[in-house]
């Protein structure tokens, strides 16, 4: 069984792990060096984000395996950040957590985030499920996604 559900503060470790594995294993497709978004690989970060609702947890059959973190805005929702761990990249979880983010913000008409330049894997991914590009600059790109 799959689903994206709200993470408490006893999952701010796991979910930490994970981030922190997701985002360092970038290097294999374009990053500059290991690293990611400020807090990625912060318990406190994270803890925080659990504490304030903005923290989710991907689980499958139990286990978690990825996380988001979604900041809601009226009708808008900004897709702060998603990462799987690394091992069960390439497997549709991914496509599976954009989708349910979706679903179950009904009020939400559009659906923002962005990504780095060098990322490939994660422009195409975002294009591929309906994003667009609305801005760019030398370091990200801003997507933007908006249902009638």
């Amino acid at each position: 069984m799959i689903e994206l559900v709200k993470a408490g503060t006893s999952d701010a470790l796991v979910i930490n792990g994970i981030s922190k594995r997701s985002f360092d294993s970038d290097v294999e497709v374009g990053a500059p060096s290991k690293g990611g978004p400020p807090g990625y690989m912060s318990i406190q970060f994270h803890t925080k984000m659990a504490r304030s609702n903005h923290l989710y947890k991907l689980m499958v059959d139990g286990l978690i395996i990825g996380g988001a973190i979604l900041f809601i805005d009226g009708e808008k929702l900004n897709i702060g950040r998603i990462f799987i761990s690394p091992e069960h990249h390439r497997k549709g979880y991914g496509i599976y957590m954009m989708q349910e983010i979706e679903r179950m913000f009904p009020a939400v008409k559009e659906f923002y985030l962005d990504t780095p330049v060098w990322n490939i894997r994660t422009n195409t991914f975002y294009q591929k499920l309906g994003y667009t590009e609305y801005k760019r600059n030398d370091e990200f790109v801003y997507y933007t996604k908006v249902l009638s």
